[in-house]
């Protein structure tokens, strides 16, 4: 075998030899340069994998080669040095640095006994050869000389061509040599006495089953399985002089030592690496806060779920359980008390948990509930999940003691049944989440069941929000005007309504756009282009004699009011485009006034002392207080279509749009009504006090062109 191959291979197995079973790491891979003759080329080992935690760690082990092989000696063995310099620890996300450390350290301390090891016994060897074969650690090289007596002497171990005596003695990984027939310790070095808690003298001498836990005759079984060299790493655990326990790693090898087969075994303390990688095997899969599993765990018990369900045939069940409003407590009492309502939630619901069940913690304060073998019957299922749901509210709506406070925190669940593999386990929790939603959208404090249905009206909404991201880029939003007229049959102006024209579906109704647009934050931008469309509109006008005394209304968003540069914006609109705020009338809604009253004050009387006017649009369908009225800088109020629709027939309807006027007369306000379809709706206004109106009567919402001519036509007449 050529010198480069035999090096290559020799690194390769000792590389994973010593790895593997040091870190207790999968997946090694070696990676290696050309191996020329000369000394101080590298060979890299990428370790990947690491399986105690949650996040992919890619370490590597720089192992160098110090010499050069020739073709039958070797001059130095593999060290390994600069163990932590690729280790990047900040990047473990979620585990202690502190604990991570020590599991690689103990990693470090037996690569490091087996570069010694090496070093040592194979130092002017002159065939290694025969080692290079073995995918396991090679063992000493055999040696000549006869037994003295039953212990190993200083003699035996002193002779042969290699200085084992003084790698024996001094080394500080522990080390016993042991009679394979009777367990009998024969030799053992200091580390061995120091760490059994024994004088040498004492624990020579001593059979390995005052040591070993293991039964008599397990501890035989094993012994002979290292001396056929039929396994040479075994896990056991050991007694100390202290009667303390600790686990081991033992590396057990046959040798000839002064004529007789004995076994040469190195024991590694590993307690410390099992406790580092429990605590991260914690970190990785359960929440520190509650003690349970984490999104990582329960996905991976959700597949196993979904599988035992499909050979069983019983229906499983999610229930993604969230408590109502649960940020108020971290607003209010602060984030120790909103910590300590998450673990008491966490103890009321382990309550329902049966065995082979999963309660899981997703994250922030919702939580997820995987129940199987429920029945094999879909109505029975369900009916199950809603027994078991309908307590689970009872039981988190009892109220949380935090001192001298109490509080009470509902919950809201969504739940969705399984019992086959063609939906995974990421579109089961979205079919959860889905069914949360329609149990906030419920009034919270609810139970919903996930539906196909559900599931479509989902993706079609996707489907338009990315629709209206596409719409504004390409400009296929347009403006109608629907005219506004006064009792005497003149323009007086018009309401702005946005459509959208889309390629392939057409008109598509405000109806379905608008409420998403207000929930996806799109109505900004495209709130923003009406305004700004509009006051370009209205400097156009003023240059037409006809059409320069007309006011233009344009709606106006919750979303768009809140902005606190939303008075900035519209001046700056008004300034660019050269528009009379004049003609320009905001409308409000009753909603908007919900709540920040006085922001809201604020900015209307900012605008209002430019020029621009508002009208409270709706009125008498949401917030309606008369002490705001009084606050608002207003200049109109609009009776909204829904009383005119049945002012003649229903008696409510008729007393509201009269209370109406009233009220703007009395507060000295202008008003105007919409809906308006028939001259006897018309006619009921007017002897009500009511003289401006908008509805088919007059006109339908028009395009640009057309308004034109409708309001020129009007004012010529």
């Amino acid at each position: 075998m050529k010198s480069a191959a035999r090096q290559k291979k020799f690194a390769e197995r000792f590389a994973q030899a010593v790895m593997a079973r040091a870190g207790g790491m999968s997946n090694v891979d070696c990676y290696f340069t050309d191996f020329p003759r000369r000394p101080a080329k590298k060979a890299t080992v990428a370790i990947h994998d690491n399986p105690f935690l949650s996040v992919m760690a890619s370490l590597s082990i720089k192992l160098s080669l110090l010499g050069c092989f020739s073709c039958l000696t070797m001059e130095e063995a593999v060290a390994i040095n600069d163990f932590f310099d690729e280790v990047d620890f900040a990047a473990l996300k979620g585990a202690d640095a502190e604990d991570f450390q020590a599991y690689i350290l103990n990693a470090a301390n037996l690569a490091s006994f087996a570069r010694d090891l090496y070093s040592n016994i194979f130092h002017n060897s002159k065939n290694t050869s025969n080692q290079l074969t073995n995918n396991s650690l090679p063992s000493p090289p055999a040696q000549s000389g006869e037994a003295k007596g039953q212990m190993i002497s200083d003699k035996e171990l002193a002779e042969g061509d290699f200085p084992f005596r003084e790698f024996f003695e001094k080394n500080g990984s522990v080390m016993l040599i042991i009679e394979p027939a009777t367990g009998e310790i024969l030799g053992a070095n200091e580390a061995a006495a120091a760490y059994y808690g024994y004088t040498q003298d004492s624990l020579v001498g001593m059979s390995i089953i005052q040591i070993n836990v293991l039964s008599p005759d397990e501890i035989t079984t094993e012994r002979q399985r290292a001396l056929r060299e039929e396994r040479n790493f075994f896990h056991f655990r050991h007694r100390l002089a202290s009667g303390d326990i600790r686990e081991v790693e033992v590396y057990s090898k046959p040798m000839e030592l002064g004529g007789r087969r004995l076994l040469f075994s190195i024991v590694h303390d590993i307690g410390e690496r099992n406790s580092a990688a429990e605590r991260i095997n914690r970190l990785a899969y359960f929440d520190q806060l509650t003690g349970l599993p984490n999104r990582v765990l329960f996905i991976d018990r959700l597949k196993l779920a979904r599988t035992t369900s499909l050979r069983s045939g019983y229906f499983g069940a999610l229930l993604v359980i969230d408590l109502d409003h649960f940020n108020k407590i971290n607003d209010t009492l602060g984030i120790k008390s909103g910590d300590a309502l998450l673990k008491t939630a966490a103890e009321r619901l382990i309550e329902f948990v049966r065995p082979g069940d999963t309660l899981a913690r997703l994250g922030g304060d919702e939580f997820v509930l995987m129940l199987e073998n429920l029945s094999a019957s879909e109505t029975d299922a369900a009916a199950l999940v809603e027994s078991v749901g309908s307590r689970l509210m009872q039981k988190l709506g009892q109220p949380y003691q935090f001192g001298d406070v109490r509080y009470h925190c509902t919950a809201s669940i969504g739940a969705t049944l399984f019992t086959e593999l063609n939906t995974n386990a990421d579109d089961l929790l979205k079919q959860s989440d889905l069914a949360l939603h329609k149990a906030k959208a419920a009034g919270r404090n609810a139970l919903r069941f996930f539906n196909p249905e559900m599931e479509k009206a989902v993706t079609a909404r996707m489907w338009m929000e990315a629709e209206l991201h596409l719409a504004l880029n390409e400009g296929q939003f347009f403006l109608h005007y629907q005219p506004q007229v006064s009792g005497e049959g003149q323009i007086i102006g018009a309401e702005v309504l946005v459509r959208w024209q889309h390629p392939a579906r057409g008109i598509v109704s405000p109806a379905d756009f608008i409420p998403l647009s207000e929930e996806t934050g799109l109505i900004l931008p495209i709130g923003h282009w009406v305004l700004d469309t509009v006051c370009e509109q209205l400097a156009c006008w003023a240059t037409r004699p006809r059409l320069a005394d007309l006011t233009v209304a344009v709606n106006v968003s919750v979303h768009q009011f809140r902005q606190r540069d939303f008075v900035d914006q519209v001046l700056a609109v008004l300034d660019r485009t050269g528009a009379n705020p004049q003609r320009l009338k905001l409308e409000l809604t009753e909603t908007m006034l919900a709540e920040n009253l006085t922001d809201i004050v604020e900015k209307m009387f900012a605008l209002k002392s430019r020029g621009v006017g508002f009208s409270l649009d709706d009125f008498g369908t949401g917030y309606s207080s008369l002490s705001y009225l009084k606050r608002l800088p207003l200049d109109q109020l609009k009776i909204d279509q829904s009383f005119v629709h049945d002012i003649l027939t229903d008696a409510n309807d008729a007393a509201i749009a009269r209370t109406v006027v009233a009220l703007a007369q009395g507060l000295q306000l202008g008003v105007i009504a919409e809906g308006v379809e028939t001259k006897e709706q018309r006619d009921f206004l007017a002897s009500s006090g009511c003289h401006e109106y908008q509805g088919f009567l007059y006109s339908r919402p028009l395009i640009l062109e057309k308004f034109e001519q409708f309001a020129t036509a009007i004012c010529t007449n």
